[in-house]
């Protein structure tokens, strides 16, 4: 198998139609073709059902689809990184980060990044998912790191990278903090002021939960930012509800919610079918292959 065939097959994959994907990959129709029916002698079958104007692929080919992409942005990566390797030029890369996400997760595939691309110029840019979605939609980052996007926008490609649970946070000197168990129960909250989080990824899915088992949160004080919300609660004005890789603070406390088990995925997110340059493929590749069982976070469900 040879990467020119899967890059045709993943090119007619995108338009199922002979002609548009030859001269999506600037060659003739016929060669096209060619290379198609080798790839298809070789995996044991068709890939393309050829119906005029209802061609469609094959299961087969539905099933090939996410293993050959996978297999051609490695190996674009790795000619990408080789080519790094040897040069200095300036590689800009804009990349949007969703609020709720801590930046500090990503030390490690940015330090792969910096030595793969020395001349690399990463513009990071932060804001709620709806900013993160308009920021990927004008054009104005190639990559986002973010909870669940929803179904706001159907033109996202999606790669999960890992899913972590959502703690009560407290004051160190709050009655709850100064209990010896490490989680607390629902009914424990009841008349606490709540931190609320303004556009946060997962409000919807822990206040579903929470109504679920009769509660309802009386909000005391709203903010944008984990760090903005730990600051509140340092100063004691309620109790808030974080992700488990969000910042901590040395004047907080983190109480496991006893019979609520309500959780999040952080993904990566790009535009469907937008050209994406080679620093930003590596770096999509870097997160991807990233251990994030080191922050006590497990795979994606």
């Amino acid at each position: 198998m040879e990467m020119q065939q899967v890059r045709y097959f993943l090119a007619l994959s995108n338009t199922l139609n002979f002609t548009r994907a030859a001269e999506e990959c600037n060659v003739t129709q016929p060669a096209l073709t060619r290379a198609i029916k080798t790839l298809e002698d070789e995996l044991g079958g068709e890939l393309l059902r050829r119906e005029r104007q209802h061609s469609h692929l094959t299961e087969l080919g539905r099933r090939m689809l996410p293993l050959l992409q996978q297999c051609y942005d490695a190996a674009t990566s790795a000619k990408s990184l080789a080519k790094a390797v040897q040069s200095s030029d300036v590689a800009p890369l804009n990349v949007t980060i969703s609020n709720s996400v801590n930046i500090a997760l990503l030390v490690s595939p940015f330090t792969e990044l910096f030595r793969a691309y020395p001349g690399v110029h990463l513009k990071i840019s932060r804001g709620s998912p709806t900013a993160v979605i308009e920021a990927l939609k004008n054009g104005e980052v190639e990559l986002a790191v973010a909870g669940p996007l929803g179904q706001a926008w159907d033109r996202l490609d999606t790669w999960p990278l890992f899913q972590e649970g959502i703690e009560l946070v407290v004051n160190s000197d709050h009655p709850l903090a100064r209990r010896n168990e490490a989680d607390v129960a629902l009914s424990q909250l009841a008349g606490e002021p709540v931190l609320s989080r303004i556009d946060w990824e997962t409000s919807e899915d822990l206040s579903r939960g929470l109504s679920a088992k009769g509660i309802a949160p009386r909000t005391a004080h709203e903010v944008e930012t984990d760090q903005d919300l730990l600051a509140l609660l340092e100063a004691n004005a309620g109790v808030g509800f974080v992700s488990m890789t969000a910042p901590r603070s040395p004047n907080v406390r983190r109480l496991k919610l006893r019979d609520l088990d309500v959780s999040r995925i952080v993904a990566v997110y790009a535009v469907a079918g937008r050209h994406r340059s080679q620093v930003a493929m590596t770096l999509l590749n870097l997160l991807r292959s990233t251990d994030w069982s080191t922050f006590g976070v497990s795979e994606p469900a």
